[in-house]
């Protein structure tokens, strides 16, 4: 799903709470995103790691 947003739909979307954010807020907020972007990779990684693990072939005793 490839969605273009125009900057103007961007600046709409953003909460006014956002907007007024302090530094401290936006540094926490932003941890968040690092942490939930880490997140999406790993369970990526292991969606990954399954698949190739069962349809290796391994045999199961």
């Amino acid at each position: 799903m490839n969605m273009e947003l125009t900057l103007q739909q961007i600046v709409e979307g953003i909460p006014k709470s956002l907007l007024n954010a302090s530094d401290k807020d936006l540094e926490g907020f932003q941890r968040i995103i690092d942490e939930t972007i880490k997140l999406r990779e790993a369970h990526r990684n292991l969606q990954q790691l399954v698949k190739s693990f069962s349809t290796s072939g391994i045999q199961r005793s």
